[in-house]
């Protein structure tokens, strides 16, 4: 249900900041590390799955919206996932 504007004290402009304001052009990231980046966590922060969930809403729109700043690695084994990073001047 959709809940009035008045209940809130602190209503904020919604940004996105750039990929290399997130990402270290020097290491790749799984989507579920970049989730929890993009929420000030560390990668390797512990989660459960209903905040893992949430934080990858905002994740895979971001990283579609950033596209074309990002790169992407093929998994190194099949049950892994894939890997991405910033595109730098090498890309």
């Amino acid at each position: 249900m959709p809940v009035e504007r008045t209940a809130f004290d602190d209503v904020r402009p919604l940004t996105f900041r750039n990929p290399e304001e997130v990402l270290d052009a020097d290491e790749l990231y799984t989507v579920y590390e970049i989730a929890r980046l993009l929420q000030g966590l560390e990668p390797d922060a512990d989660v459960d799955v209903e905040t893992e969930n949430i934080l990858l809403d905002w994740a895979i729109p971001w990283m579609m919206q950033h596209s074309n700043d990002l790169v992407f690695a093929e998994p190194r084994a099949s049950n892994e996932p894939g890997y991405y990073g910033v595109r730098t001047a090498d890309d």
